[in-house]
């Protein structure tokens, strides 16, 4: 089974713009998941969804620096911590969007399976919500 989940994705926002949505507390909430979250190595963070079939999120960021944000993901109820990065590059018109998440084998047996369909939809669903989120923040802005 895939260890990692890999998600790459151009968006035609400014590198400052795409960080700021990923890192930013009150942006993260507003197009991903309700965040208790600071872009601070160190920090001990928490995503709550309101979704009926989802439950809290928590984890320690590893890596803040400019354009690369590194954090730790242990889904509630499970002792399996998983890494998720998040790196940005300036590109001609826009910024290039490179996540992976890691480490999913470390659940065991099917559950693995499981959680690595889980996370590449829900990551999918977070790369496009990420893009529909950038549009209306250019038009509002």
């Amino acid at each position: 089974m895939k260890d990692q989940i890999v998600k790459e994705h151009v968006f035609n926002h400014s590198i400052d713009k795409v960080w700021n949505a990923i890192t930013k507390e009150k942006e993260i909430s507003t197009w991903f998941i309700k965040a208790d979250f600071k872009a601070e190595e160190g920090y001990e963070y928490t995503f709550t969804s309101s979704e009926e079939d989802c439950v809290p999120i928590t984890g320690t960021v590893k890596k803040a620096h400019p354009y690369t944000l590194v954090y730790t993901w242990v889904v509630q109820d499970t002792n399996v911590e998983t890494l998720v990065t998040w790196k940005l590059e300036t590109i001609e018109n826009g910024t290039k969007l490179y996540l992976e998440h890691s480490g999913i084998a470390k659940y065991p047996g099917d559950t693995a399976v499981t959680m690595f369909n889980s996370f590449n939809g829900g990551w999918n669903n977070c790369v496009s919500k990420l893009g529909e989120y950038l549009i209306q923040e250019v038009h509002a802005g």
